[in-house]
């Protein structure tokens, strides 16, 4: 005889009691069927209770995690503060991108990779998620859809010969072009500033305009 009751499965001498186990489908299936269907339910049951949201501490280097365990934490460049809740909430509160160092929210954000084995380096937030492998661990590429190999044990940098031969890659050219990179993120930022002045300056002068107008016809009437 099978009958369920909140949180206990029962047929014959099986009875397995689980903690709020959620209801999945109506369905009263023979006793012959019964210890099948017992695994799969809590299988189900365990994995939708270890679906977890993104790390906070994702993307950090590890000196920074006593930085960031405070409840109220300080953007770096010392203009704002945000709560601990919007780290990592793929939301750019700092401009310089303090509260997203494991998302690309943030222009001005850097990427920590830990690279156990291997070399860590910080990439640039524009690259966490573009479907490229920058970090030997693939730390990088957690949301992305795509299986990075872990190559840090082989080596995991730019020059690692797997095999009998890589074409080797110039470091001082990939230096150059982070280089670059960085400078127009920079320059990108900067634009943006540029642009706002611009707009104030103008409603200014705008304003400055109507307004002597409006002093002129006062004059010619009075």
């Amino acid at each position: 005889m099978f009958y369920e009751t909140w949180g206990v499965v029962s047929c014959n001498a099986t009875r397995i009691e689980l903690q709020n186990l959620p209801r999945i489908m109506d369905i009263t299936p023979h006793c012959t069927n019964a210890n099948k269907l017992i695994p799969f339910i809590i299988s189900l049951y365990f994995l939708g209770s270890s679906v977890q949201s993104l790390s906070p501490l994702l993307g950090t280097h590890p000196l920074d995690e006593k930085f960031f365990g405070s409840q109220v934490i300080k953007c770096k460049d010392g203009s704002k503060s945000f709560s601990r809740d919007r780290l990592n909430d793929n939301f750019c509160d700092c401009l310089d991108g303090t509260d997203e160092p494991g998302t690309s929210a943030c222009p001005s954000g850097k990427f920590y990779c830990r690279n156990a084995g291997s070399t860590p380096e910080f990439i640039f937030s524009s690259r966490v998620n573009d479907q490229i492998c920058d970090c030997c661990d693939g730390s990088d590429e957690y949301g992305s859809g795509i299986n990075c190999p872990n190559t840090c044990v082989m080596g995991g940098d730019l020059e690692h010969k797997a095999g009998n031969y890589i074409p080797h890659i110039d470091m001082k050219e990939w230096k150059r072009e982070l280089i670059l990179e960085e400078l127009f993120q920079k320059a990108r930022g900067l634009k943006l500033i540029i642009i706002l002045q611009v707009v104030i300056l103008a409603c200014v002068v705008i304003y400055r305009i109507y307004y002597q107008r409006i002093k002129f016809k006062r004059r010619r009437y009075h």
